[in-house]
């Protein structure tokens, strides 16, 4: 038995399962329908993770270090007398 493309999509009425689906043909309205919600709903959820984990959770960031790091002393070439 030898088995095509069009005998594996006969059990399917019409074109529906050879149909590929690139675009639609309505304009797509997700992105006004949500698109605000999910810019707004991402920055909050982004600013409350960060603000828990600067504040919670004792990371020490080590931000300059100016004051924390303390020069060595000179040291005095040895003289060859």
């Amino acid at each position: 038995m030898v088995i095509t493309i069009n005998t594996v999509f006969d059990c399917c009425p019409g074109q529906a399962a050879r149909q590929v689906r690139h675009g639609s043909s309505e304009a797509s309205n997700f992105h006004v329908k949500y698109g605000n919600g999910l810019i707004v709903g991402g920055a909050v959820f982004c600013t409350a993770v960060w603000s828990y984990v600067l504040t919670q959770t004792g990371i020490t960031w080590n931000l300059s270090p100016i004051g924390k790091v303390m020069p060595k002393e000179w040291r005095e070439p040895e003289s060859e007398e």
